[in-house]
């Protein structure tokens, strides 16, 4: 049985202000740079052995995922299916609104020009496949909340709602382990 880690990048300017940030490139803000340090020095001296890390295209990722090796010293590249979701018309509009929480539950919906959550779910499970076959490294994977939502549902059976519902803190560390 071999692992993979997940965290999420750190706090952005459309985090503190509670907006959807999807394919929006939100930066990191002050406090999610030092996030991202600190998530560094935890993954350095964990005794975690993690050969590669693996991150989102989108700067605040990027900058987590870099920081991160800075820290380690451990080899990263850009991925470019780790990529949040494009959530089409919700881009910009409030986290909590009543319309984008019913949306979520809504899998085919392409949200007026966004992704539907079945396109997302098969790029990131194409790409999980892969890592799961090459039991050769140990990956940590750097990306978003919603990229966080489709791995745990490709470890863990949920329901619509527990899927809709589910999501991890900025810069929080989840380890997946795959079954063999």
């Amino acid at each position: 049985m071999h692992s993979i880690y997940f965290v999420r990048h750190g706090e952005t300017v459309w985090n503190v202000e509670n907006k959807i940030c999807g394919m929006t490139d939100s930066p990191l803000t002050q406090r999610g740079r030092q996030q991202a340090a600190q998530t560094g020095e935890l993954v350095k001296n964990s005794g975690l052995a993690i050969d590669e890390i693996l991150y989102s295209p989108l700067s605040r990722a990027a900058d987590t995922a870099k920081a991160i090796a800075a820290a380690t010293g451990i080899p990263a590249r850009v991925e470019p299916r780790l990529r949040e979701q494009c959530f089409g018309r919700y881009e910009g509009t409030p986290r909590d609104g009543a319309e984008f929480k019913v949306s979520k539950t809504h899998f085919a919906d392409r949200y007026s020009g966004g992704e539907s959550m079945l396109q997302l779910a098969q790029r990131i499970y194409n790409l999980l496949d892969e890592l799961r076959a090459d039991e050769s490294k140990t990956y940590l994977l750097v990306a978003h909340n919603g990229i966080a939502r489709v791995v745990k549902s490709y470890f863990t059976d949920m329901t619509n709602e527990e899927y809709a519902a589910f999501g991890i803190r900025n810069c929080e560390l989840v380890e997946f382990q795959f079954d063999e």
